[in-house]
């Protein structure tokens, strides 16, 4: 079986990619099996070397992957440069760790007795990655699983497969083993077959909360470690003592980069008092500039949406809005579009509620709520009463309300004027609530420690005669 691969900014397909088999899982398993007895006995430091050639590869190639990425998801080059940059963070952090792998070491807790930790690869695992990142997602995962000694399984989404290969093809020239990192082409049957293989000890997935739900508990039921990071309502609580201009630049670019087809994406913007008059004219100002197009145009700042059918899907909330009672101050149905592609504007929809639908649901698309509240701790109440806890921020100019915010804010990832908080590489990535399935988060050093397991040995050795040991010296009666 095959799927098509279009191009999101002309409707137009452009490639097919085939969709494996549980044979072909079962082939690919089998492979990485082979590799991994050699590959988790390989040094630190070859590791290390291999991955930082590939750092240099993908340095001096980043121009040609973000075109490929801009081709099959739609997102403008500026977006996809910047996807392949902060992934290339956890390439240079994976760079570093063997100061990671360090055991621990407890000398004489008895009589003769040492014990020390160890930790050790788990074997071959799994990554099931989503359409929206092709190349920072995978790197969230394979740099880190790769250089804890595992062999690394990718499982890319099938609307924009070719970042997964060309980042293999990269691999392979940086002098990693074949086996150790595969791009298993795919849908559900090679999902599932993953999930229910024998020798696949853990699975890493992004994705939306009900499939990330699917796959921790499938995995789960089997015996694996999985992580599983699901959807996201990202709420931006601005203050009145905030930053306007901030706050209007902030929410307009968080909205709607990568046509808010982002789990990080600022979707609800909850003003506190008298805020959102002042709040609304800077953001249709700075929404009214957006400039829609495919991403050969050099001027364009915001490109379609992945598919027809999401396009559909994103623009039906706009439809039920003013039934809903909300007042949509910028319909991006009303933006001049360019050729068939799966374009839709900026739009921005006044007077929200959480018992509406466009709050309710994850849209992921360019659609940005504001919710009126009085004060503070309304605020916060709302946004800890949404189902997801993925990341939130703030603006204010007060340290003391930000401090509060953050301690009492439920959600994984927190932005003090900040509207993406996206963890640098050397923490890591990861929400609350319907937002994460698993202990671990992704990346940094909760990836390490997904990607291994402590081992602890306890030791004894009988002391030597005196008489009988010889250390190549001569011995003296």
């Amino acid at each position: 079986m095959s799927a098509p691969v279009f191009n999101p900014a002309t409707g137009a397909q452009q490639a097919e990619v085939a969709l494996g088999s549980i044979a072909d899982v079962d082939a690919v398993v089998a492979s990485a099996v082979t590799a991994f007895e050699s590959w988790r006995s390989s040094s630190l430091s070859t590791r290390a070397g291999i991955m930082f050639k590939f750092r240099e590869l993908m340095d001096a190639s980043r121009g040609e992957l973000a075109e490929l990425v801009s081709s099959e998801h739609g997102k403008v080059p500026s977006d996809a440069l910047g996807e392949i940059a902060r992934g290339m963070e956890n390439v240079e952090f994976a760079c570093g760790i063997p100061a990671l792998l360090k055991g621990e070491y407890s000398e004489q807790v008895a009589g003769g007795v040492d014990v020390y930790s160890l930790r050790q690869p788990l074997g071959v695992v799994a990554g099931i990655t989503p359409f929206n990142f092709p190349a920072m997602v995978p790197m969230w995962m394979f740099a880190n699983a790769i250089m804890c000694g595992n062999c690394f399984i990718l499982k890319p989404s099938e609307k924009d497969p070719s970042a997964a290969l060309f980042m293999a093809k990269l691999l392979s020239e940086a002098g990693l083993p074949p086996g150790v990192f595969n791009v298993l082409q795919g849908d559900k049957v090679a999902v599932d077959r993953l999930l229910e293989h024998p020798q696949v000890k853990a699975l890493s997935f992004v994705g939306s909360t009900p499939i990330a739900r699917y796959v921790y508990e499938t995995g789960s039921a089997q015996g694996k470690r999985v992580q599983a990071l699901g959807g996201a309502k990202n709420h931006m609580l601005v203050l009145a003592d905030a930053d306007i201009n901030a706050a209007a630049d902030a929410a307009v670019s968080a909205a709607y980069g990568s046509a808010g087809e982002r789990c990080m994406a600022i979707s609800v913007v909850v003003a506190v008092g008298a805020v959102a008059d002042e709040l609304i004219p800077a953001l249709t100002e700075r929404i009214a500039k957006i400039v829609v197009g495919p991403g050969t145009d050099p001027k364009a700042e915001m490109g379609p949406l992945i598919t027809r059918q999401h396009c559909d899907k994103v623009t039906s909330y706009l439809d039920g809005a003013e039934k809903a009672g909300a007042t949509i101050l910028v319909d991006g149905r009303d933006v001049s579009l360019p050729g068939d592609g799966y374009f839709l504007g900026a739009s921005l929809i006044d007077n929200v509620t959480p018992g509406m639908q466009l709050y309710q649901d994850e849209i992921f698309g360019p659609v940005l709520a504001l919710m009126r509240v009085d004060t503070y701790e309304e605020g916060l109440a709302l946004i800890n009463s949404n189902p997801y806890g993925n990341g939130t921020a703030i603006f204010t100019r007060d340290g003391g309300v930000a401090r509060r915010f953050q301690f009492e804010v439920e959600a994984g990832m927190v932005g003090i004027n900040v509207p993406i908080p996206v963890p640098v590489a050397a923490y890591s990535f990861g929400g609350w609530k319907s937002s994460l399935f698993g202990d671990l988060h992704m990346y940094g050093p909760d990836g390490v420690k997904f990607y291994t397991r402590n081992k602890v040995v306890t030791s004894r050795w009988p002391e030597p005669a005196t008489s009988s040991v010889n250390l190549g010296f001569p011995v003296h009666k």
